[in-house]
Parts: structure tokens; C-alpha cells; sequence
């Protein structure tokens, strides 16, 4: 049985991967999340340590949720106080004398492979003085050497900051992975949980948890046919990056129609107060109204809904916003994105609901997913 619980006067000199999982919620949707969240989490410290990670730690408000975890993982139990990521992460950095750590969500790139995790162990073996991430200005997993560098930072709430934190307080040296697929998926809403179920390549501890899950699978394999078809035009909006969009244009058969606004609004800060061009359509014409005119621009649209409630200025709970992206719209309490549900399932297209991931990672990863299914069904 692996070490559970806290380890004390530990030092390690080689990369270690630190894993945050916790506040996962009770709702029926959160749980659902939940469960593949800590899944994704188990896969991925088997490839790390196969990779050459020393160890794996997984911080976490739950460990009773990870079982018996492997040999070279350790779970470390929140002790109770609010939870504070930079005050966590350097408590972890400190008591266990990290000189090469990683950090990442439990969610986080769940395709990376023991190749990837290599070539970050190789990086921060090359030499002191830089950080790894995927995304330097909304990282979802960051390395870096030397581990004390993150006492040089200023305060940070979230791990999407920590690589400009680290370039900009601590003075280190960025190293970006290249933009894949693997490098830009992430398991973050149940939307994403329906692109990986529809993936041949899913890792059995993962595809397990999500087995017999109500998904909306339909409407993914609806939008997988068109990704094939030249006659085709799909409607992608929301918080679009370049190379989400890119990789669209060069992969994709159909034609796209693309609404790329709100980057970054996250990072902008509570006072920031988003506006959405979708967003003011959606004022005029009220939903059904909406999907009907966007019916009328494409095949399908896939739709990443935090803007549009950003632009509203609601605040869905997180379980409401899972709930929508299943399309459980019953089961949803808040008003506006009930409503927003209801219309998205009856609008006259495929219609795709979730974050920021579906419309960048997501949409990806179902497009490569497409083309292998359309080439099996051609005999290529």
C-alpha cells in the first residue's frame, strides 16, 4: 500500500509533480466531475512517475476519494483552514524540499503521456533557472527550478498565473510546449467529459470512471460529421484562442464562422465587466429567438456559455453550469441559463454547450477524433 497522508522531513532533488484536487461540490453534476476529475488524476501520476518524476503529491480536501494510490504517490489532507493556492503550494514547496516541482489541477491536460512528462522532466534537469508551462498566459500545468523561486512571487490566487509571476518576479526563463492537442485539452466541465468518452485512446482507469454517464453524445458525433463535410459550415463562439482557431482551419474540411471574444476574462479580475456581441443579439431577440438566427449562419454552433453569463451579469452556481452542459436544464435553478438550456436542446442545429476548454482543447481533440472515425469508414 503507497503512503498516505503527511510526510515530514523529506527533501527531494529531482521533479516532482504536485497535483491539486479538492472543493469538488455535491451536486449530482459536480460529482460526476468529480470522479473523473480524480481518475484523470491517478492516470496521470502513473505516467509521471514512469516519465522519471521522483514522486507524485496530491493535495487534496478529499483523499478517501484516491483509495489506494500507487506506489510513489502521496496524498497530502488539507488541514482544514481556507483554502489560500499560493500559501499551499509554497506550504508544499517548503516541507518537502522541492527543488524541481510541477504543479497541475486534477483535471488538468489528462492526455499528456509519459513522453510529454518527459520532456518537462528533461527541461527541468537541463538547468535552474526556468519554468515549463503550457500556456503562459493561462497555464494549466507550470514546472519550474528552483522550487524556492515561487517565495520570490507576489501574491497569486489561481495557477493560471503562476508562469508570468514567475518570468516577472522571480526572473526565470519561460519554456512553452508546443500547442497539441494533448497539451491543450483539459477536463474542466462535463462537456469535456463527452469529447473524451468519444476518444479510442482514453486511459482504462478514466474511460471506467465515465462508463454509463449521461452524456449528450449525439449532438458531438452530429458536430463530427460536419468537421468532414466541405459543404458544412459550423459556428464556434466564446472565448476562442488562435491556436484553437488555427487548427480548425488547417484540420477541418467545413467551413467555420468564428466569434472570438472575451480572451482572457477570467484573469481581467472581478471588476472586470465583459461584453459580448452574442450577448447583445441575446438581449434583443431572447433565446429562441437566438438559436434561430444562429441556425441561420450554420450547421451547428458550439457555444461557450460563461460569456454569454458574463455579459448577462449572472452568476450560475457551478452545478447549474454543469447541469447546462448536460443539458439537464430541469435541474437547473438559475433563471437565465435554464432558459438559455432549454432553447440550446430545442434549437433547430446541434447545439454544443460549455467553457472556455470545449472551445479550445475540446474542440481539438473531436475534430482529430473525427477524422479517424471518417478515415476507418472510407477504408483509408
Amino acid at each position: 500500500m503507497a503512503a498516505r497522508g503527511y510526510a515530514w522531513c523529506v527533501s527531494y532533488e529531482r521533479p516532482v509533480l504536485l497535483i491539486f484536487h479538492g472543493a469538488a461540490g455535491d451536486g449530482p453534476a459536480e460529482q460526476v466531475m468529480a470522479r473523473a476529475r480524480v481518475a484523470a488524476a491517478v492516470e496521470t501520476a502513473r505516467s509521471a512517475l514512469a516519465a522519471g518524476f521522483e514522486a507524485v503529491i496530491i493535495a487534496t480536501d478529499a483523499p478517501d476519494a484516491f483509495g489506494d494510490v500507487p506506489a510513489g504517490v502521496l496524498t497530502d489532507p488539507d488541514d482544514g483552514s481556507p483554502f489560500d493556492f499560493a500559501g499551499r503550494l509554497r506550504g508544499l514547496v517548503q516541507r518537502f524540499g522541492l527543488r524541481r516541482p510541477a504543479v497541475m489541477g486534477s483535471g488538468s491536460v489528462p492526455l499528456l503521456g509519459v513522453d510529454e512528462l518527459r520532456l518537462i522532466v528533461e527541461q527541468l534537469d537541463a538547468r535552474d533557472g526556468r519554468f515549463v508551462t503550457n500556456n503562459f498566459f493561462s497555464a494549466d500545468l507550470t514546472a519550474w527550478t528552483p522550487g524556492e523561486a515561487v517565495f520570490a512571487t507576489a501574491p497569486f490566487e489561481r495557477d493560471n498565473s503562476l508562469p508570468r509571476r514567475l518570468r516577472d518576479d522571480a526572473g526565470l526563463s519561460p519554456v512553452i510546449l508546443p500547442r497539441t492537442t494533448a497539451t491543450q485539452f483539459d477536463l474542466d466541465t462535463p462537456a469535456d467529459l463527452a469529447v473524451l468518452a468519444l476518444s479510442e485512446e482514453l486511459a482504462p482507469g478514466l474511460r471506467a470512471a465515465i462508463a454509463g454517464l449521461e452524456l449528450p453524445l449525439e449532438r458531438y458525433r452530429a458536430l463530427m460529421r460536419l468537421f468532414c463535410d466541405r459543404g458544412a459550415e459550423v459556428v464556434v463562439a466564446g472565448r476562442v484562442g488562435s491556436a484553437a482557431w488555427q487548427h480548425l482551419e488547417r484540420e477541418t474540411a467545413c467551413r467555420v464562422r468564428m466569434f472570438s471574444e472575451e480572451r482572457g476574462m477570467a484573469a481581467a479580475g472581478r471588476d472586470h465587466r465583459a461584453r459580448s456581441l452574442l450577448g447583445f443579439l441575446l438581449d434583443e431577440v431572447g433565446p429562441e429567438r437566438f438559436f434561430q438566427r444562429m441556425a441561420e449562419l450554420g450547421d451547428a454552433l458550439v457555444l461557450d456559455t460563461r460569456v454569454l453569463e458574463a455579459h448577462a451579469g449572472v452568476a450560475p452556481s457551478r452545478e447549474d453550469r454543469f447541469a447546462s452542459d448536460l443539458f439537464w436544464a430541469e435541474a437547473i435553478a438559475d433563471p437565465f441559463l435554464r432558459a438559455l438550456t432549454q432553447a440550446a436542446a430545442a434549437a433547430p442545429m446541434p447545439v454544443l454547450l460549455g467553457g472556455h476548454s470545449l472551445v479550445s482543447g475540446g474542440l481539438m481533440l473531436l475534430n482529430d477524433i473525427a477524422w479517424r472515425e471518417n478515415d476507418r469508414r472510407l477504408g483509408i
